[in-house]
């Protein structure tokens, strides 16, 4: 059966964003416009990713299973988590000596992965609106707990959990229904409604969005749950509003969206050396439009298959396209 294009796009546009998030993220504070754009996305590109990432985690259980996720995902933890180690200290980056299971910057999306597919075993057990229940539940809770935060990537791995879930528990029908016209017209509302409540509310600690600090260290001990709640809503509105906008249509760059992972682990390289070199600034719409340019020319390079051949044995384990690439050239001399 053909591959729906819908995922693939939405998972292009969204690593695109991961990209350009992380790019304008040190002018955020120069500028009131970044600094919305910048919590505009993060309010649903990584709610929005983790949950695709849970649809297609259907084949989640068995052991043989298992032992695959260990190589798909602890390996090249363990591998970019030195690697990050070894780059940091070369580019005299602060933080450098963190332990191994402290994760470096985006890597905790690959602990976490692991972690959500390992409570999938017990979650799909359950009566669909009980699981989602305690899984929101459990990511109320954590943020109570000081001692629950970076380590092991825990507090994202709870508080993200309910959108690996529900997207687990989606049908490719249930999905669709994001693209109904009526959703898209009340989306727009949606989207500019957020952004404007953004722009109003400078003060909003983005920590709540990144989802890595306790209720005590974003300064919201008694009501953390309900401001948490408050911005899993945000989050889901925003996460279908901006899906039903994606395209279905088959494109050139479609094929991109198998290749996201290259991107998510290899783009921390490019953006933590130009924040060190702060070879950027932002005077102007026409630096702005260069970070874009630049973010989807990054999307374009370690996406390439060049870059997938070189990287795939650190990455996958295997070296199949190194070998094509080879086989290829050897059969046209």
């Amino acid at each position: 059966m053909e591959r729906n294009a819908f995922f693939d796009n939405a998972k292009v546009i969204l690593i695109f964003l991961v990209v350009f998030g992380h790019m304008i993220q040190p002018f955020t504070g120069d500028s009131p416009y970044i600094h919305t754009l910048y919590m505009w996305i993060y309010t649903f590109h990584m709610p929005a990713f983790i949950l695709l990432a849970g649809y297609f985690a259907k084949g989640s259980g068995s052991f043989s299973y298992i032992v695959q996720l260990m190589k798909k995902l602890l390996l090249p933890y363990l591998i970019f988590q030195l690697l990050y180690t070894g780059y940091y200290y070369v580019i005299d980056k602060s933080g450098w000596q963190t332990d191994l299971f402290s994760p470096h910057w985006a890597l905790w999306f690959l602990f976490s992965l692991f972690c959500w597919h390992m409570l999938l075993f017990w979650f799909k057990k359950l009566p669909p609106i009980l699981s989602v229940s305690i899984a929101i539940f459990l990511g109320l809770v954590v943020g109570y707990f000081s001692e629950i935060g970076h380590m092991f990537s825990l507090s994202r791995t709870f508080v993200f959990f309910p959108f690996f879930l529900v997207g687990y528990l989606l049908t490719e029908k249930q999905v669709m229904l994001v693209k109904q016209k009526a959703v898209q017209a009340v989306s727009l509302l949606v989207m500019v409604g957020i952004a404007v409540a953004i722009y109003y509310l400078p003060d909003f600690n983005s920590g709540w969005l990144l989802a890595s600090k306790s209720y005590g260290d974003l300064g919201l001990v008694e009501y953390g749950g309900l401001a948490r709640l408050l911005v899993y809503v945000s989050a889901a509105f925003m996460v279908i509003s901006v899906l039903s906008w994606v395209p279905v249509q088959h494109f050139t760059w479609t094929i991109l969206g198998t290749r996201t992972l290259y991107v998510y682990l290899l783009h921390g390289f490019f953006i933590q050396y130009f924040r060190q070199a702060e070879l950027f600034k932002v005077d102007g719409v026409f630096d702005f439009l260069g970070l874009a340019a630049l973010s989807m020319l990054l999307v374009l390079v370690l996406s390439s298959r060049p870059i997938l051949g070189l990287w795939q044995p650190l990455v996958e384990g295997k070296a199949s396209i190194m070998k094509k690439m080879y086989h290829k050239t050897v059969q046209e001399k």
